[in-house]
């Protein structure tokens, strides 16, 4: 069995996204004043590649701790889309279908993108185009791998949604100016209204950004974002896929390995309650 890691190096230099702190790492005793070394962290949760729980763009659900093995791990693929993505582009759900590689229903679904050569320590290292234009689904793709029943996806982007479905496009307007212009329209006619039924309390929900954060997490659909590592030779893969976040209460989201085990099939026996989905 091969076993592929899809996960970024972290490091003082990983960077949060936009508008968020990196993080900080310091030593609170050392070898030669205290015979041992231990270390502290200061670090915002969307730093490197994590995974985003349902409660970072909904309530009442989807804290660490309540994520499973059996949600965690499972059978998937990773796709290389790569070929269509450019600046901005518009990832749709053709792009997948034409693939390579099936995709099942209930997979866990990793997309590569290309733009994880962008990333920090990269040779292409170029942060403002890995985090403010990278592409991304509108709601056809949501609305795909809900009907799909994708268990959760990741991505080697800054963000599961559009560069420019998100806040960026009010916090870099000079940015937005220039997508508008490639497009030939604002952002909001581009992406236009989404709207849903809030799960809990059956709310009308009618809003303009963030799909992939809010509809999607309300349904239970989560993604992992700043997918990277060895995400090239894993491209066009089947296999069992898992991602291992600190099993903490009340996170809303966590750094994390992201792990393919190529071509396993064999069955998956998760023993115990904890390891067994109560979400």
């Amino acid at each position: 069995m091969k076993i592929y890691d899809l996960t970024h190096k972290m490091n003082i230099h990983t960077p949060g996204w936009v508008g968020y702190a990196g993080n900080k790492m310091f030593y609170a005793a050392n070898l030669q004043t205290k015979t041992i070394v231990t270390q502290r962290i200061d670090i915002a949760l969307h730093s490197g590649t994590h995974i985003d729980g349902a409660m970072h763009g909904t309530d009442g659900m989807g804290d660490m701790a309540s994520y499973s093995l059996d949600f965690l791990m499972g059978p998937g693929a990773v796709v290389d889309i790569s070929k269509y993505c450019d600046d901005w582009s518009v990832i749709t759900p053709q792009m997948i279908e034409d693939s390579p590689v099936e995709v099942k229903e209930g997979d866990i679904l990793i997309l590569n993108t290309g733009f994880h050569k962008y990333w920090e320590g990269q040779e292409n290292q170029d942060l403002v185009r890995y985090f403010c234009m990278h592409p991304g689904g509108k709601i056809e793709l949501l609305e795909w791998m809900l009907d799909k029943k994708i268990k959760w996806f990741g991505i080697d982007c800054g963000s599961g949604d559009h560069s420019m479905n998100t806040s960026i496009r009010n916090m870099r307007p000079d940015l937005a100016k220039k997508f508008e212009k490639q497009i030939g329209m604002s952002c909001e006619k581009f992406f236009g209204d989404f709207s849903y039924k809030h799960a809990k309390s059956g709310r009308e929900i009618t809003d303009d950004i963030f799909p992939f954060h809010t509809y999607a997490f309300d349904r239970g659909l989560t993604h992992a974002e700043n997918i990277g590592g060895d995400i090239e030779l894993a491209s066009n893969k089947r296999g069992l896929i898992g991602a291992f976040p600190w099993r903490y209460e009340g996170l809303e989201a966590c750094p994390c390995r992201i792990l393919l085990f190529e071509d396993y099939d064999g069955p998956l026996d998760f023993i115990g309650d904890f390891a067994n989905a109560r979400n």
